[in-house]
């Protein structure tokens, strides 16, 4: 059987993952799920001096602290950077990552680069203050590809604040993201998911073997068992 480290997107938590981690244990699969700092369950810890490598530190320390090794690392999302760091600092615990329609990114470049300019723009104007923190606020279910109207109340209602530094961040690493470890790229194709398409591209582009999902971006909730079949594979 299978070890599966969990790692979420922006304004998320390791909440997400409740009906697929059901799943997988079912089928005789242990899972951990990690949350981000100041997000989820740990939005008390919420500070501007959270960072992108706060996000890979957290990954690092949750892989660390529960001795995981030969794990299976999934990142969705904006987790996708988080398991990139944590595949430069663990390459023996890991034994695949599996991006899940996720961010794949360049040593040096901050996620906001990856963004076009105007929506930046539009978005950093959106922005609001949690105490004393900048962030971008959750947005509505439908973003997530998700219209059922039970998963958007479900989702909107445990979303929380994200913090903007870990935008306007970047994290660094020799080589390829996926740090010579064996890769997959999930991604979800109805509805696809605008934001991502020069990640996904790029991902293409280094040959990654591609696997497609017949669901809205967050996938882990509106269709969690087609996602564990997936990740089976």
């Amino acid at each position: 059987m299978t070890h599966f480290t969990l790692v979420h997107g922006a304004w998320h938590g390791a909440w997400c993952w409740d009906a697929l981690s059901k799943i997988l244990m079912a089928r005789g699969h242990t899972v951990s799920c990690s949350t981000q700092t100041g997000l989820g369950e740990r939005a008390g810890e919420l500070s501007p001096d959270i960072t992108l490598q706060t996000f890979v530190d957290d990954v690092v320390a949750h892989i660390q602290t529960r001795d995981i090794r030969d794990t299976v690392l999934v990142g969705h999302s904006f987790g996708g950077i988080a398991i990139t760091g944590a595949a430069a600092v663990l390459p023996d615990r890991i034994s695949e990552l599996v991006y899940l329609d996720a961010m794949v990114p360049l040593s040096g470049v901050a996620p906001r680069e990856t963004v076009a300019p105007d929506v930046w723009a539009a978005r950093k104007a959106g922005a609001i203050m949690v105490g004393e923190t900048l962030c971008l606020p959750p947005p509505k279910a439908i973003a997530m590809g998700l219209t059922d109207p039970t998963e958007a109340a479900y989702i909107e209602a445990r979303m929380t604040p994200h913090p903007i530094r870990t935008y306007e961040t970047a994290i660094t690493f020799n080589g390829l993201p996926n740090n010579g470890l064996p890769v997959r790229y999930i991604r979800v194709t109805d509805p696809i998911y605008p934001p991502l398409e020069s990640h996904r591209q790029r991902a293409v582009e280094m040959g990654w073997p591609m696997q497609d999902i017949a669901s809205g971006h967050d996938c882990m909730i509106n269709a969690p068992q087609a996602l564990a079949d997936l990740l089976q594979k």
